[in-house]
């Protein structure tokens, strides 16, 4: 796969405060995750990939070319920020006209792209006459992302995208943002909502304090933590005798067990090591087990090992 975006040594600080602290990395085409607590550096970053901050040292590209003052390659991004920054006295058909209309789009067709976007980000056509000033956060996020599509960008840098919509709404975003990346297009997105990120994204990059604690698909960065550990929750008919059997057999290095619930806790190191013996373990207890559920692979769990090691 190709590289869209690339640092090298990058930093930016504002006077004595530094947003990125010499970061390197690469981010691959597809779909890419950017997950950090409040202050981690995500905005700059987001900024500096679209064009609106420079690097105070160190460099990044994006298609093989630094942003900054660079229409070639900002027209090739498309952008949905944060905040709410939409006229609310214009009707969403008028304001994405007037952007398709500085983007250097000309033509007859422009009302109709418009209005392709629309459907397409799922603005429903019965809200297209309202003044945006009356949308819920939800729609308004339809329409933010609507004018990031508006010219049909290769790159498309989300932040916090899924704010203020609703189930429905989410998942129909998330299916639309997988389309386009099966359609070419690349996407980084910033989100607190680890969840949806997890079922979105094959790689992901986490920063904190202006660094980069872990790059890479979630495979790779749990393969990367030294101090990881598999942890499993199994519902059976007799966690006493599974745990005897486990502890004996070597795999563990901790277990919890409530006998009443009939849930046993446990944790192993070497994950591939353990599920690789798992079934003939579980053949010599003799127990009956009912569901087995790790707690260790979600995006959360990663999330709160590298910002805590």
């Amino acid at each position: 796969m190709s590289t869209v975006i690339q640092a090298v040594e990058l930093s930016r600080w504002y006077g004595i405060v530094m947003g990125l602290n010499n970061v390197s990395f690469s981010i691959e085409a597809g779909l890419t995750g950017l997950v950090g607590p409040n202050g981690a550096g995500k905005s700059t970053l987001i900024e500096i990939v679209t064009g609106q901050l420079q690097p105070s040292s160190g460099s990044l590209t994006v298609f093989g070319q630094a942003p900054w003052n660079n229409p070639s390659v900002i027209r090739r991004i498309g952008y949905c920020p944060e905040g709410e920054a939409i006229p609310k006295d214009l009707r969403p058909l008028d304001w994405l006209t007037g952007l398709a209309l500085l983007a250097g789009l000309r033509g007859a067709d422009v009302q109709r792209r418009c209005e392709a976007i629309l459907d397409r980000v799922g603005l429903p056509r019965v809200h297209w006459s309202k003044r945006m000033g009356q949308y819920s956060k939800g729609m308004k996020q339809r329409v933010k992302l609507g004018q990031g599509l508006l010219h049909e960008p290769d790159l498309l840098v989300l932040d916090e995208p899924m704010n203020g919509l609703d189930p429905m709404g989410r998942q129909e975003v998330a299916l639309l943002l997988k389309q386009l990346a099966a359609g070419g297009v690349s996407v980084l997105i910033s989100s607190h909502i680890l969840a949806e990120l997890e079922s979105l994204c094959k790689n992901i990059l986490v920063l904190n304090w202006g660094r980069i604690l872990a790059s890479g698909s979630q495979k790779e960065i749990r393969g990367d933590l030294k101090n990881w550990s598999e942890e499993l929750s199994i519902h059976c008919d007799n966690p006493e005798k599974l745990a005897r059997c486990l502890f004996d057999a070597g795999v563990l290095l901790g277990f919890d067990l409530e006998a009443e619930t009939g849930l046993l806790s446990i944790r192993v190191k070497d994950a591939t090591a353990f599920y690789l013996r798992w079934t003939g373990l579980l053949l010599d207890s003799g127990v009956t087990v009912f569901a087995v559920r790790s707690h260790s692979r979600s995006l959360k769990n990663i999330f709160d090992k590298v910002t805590t090691t």
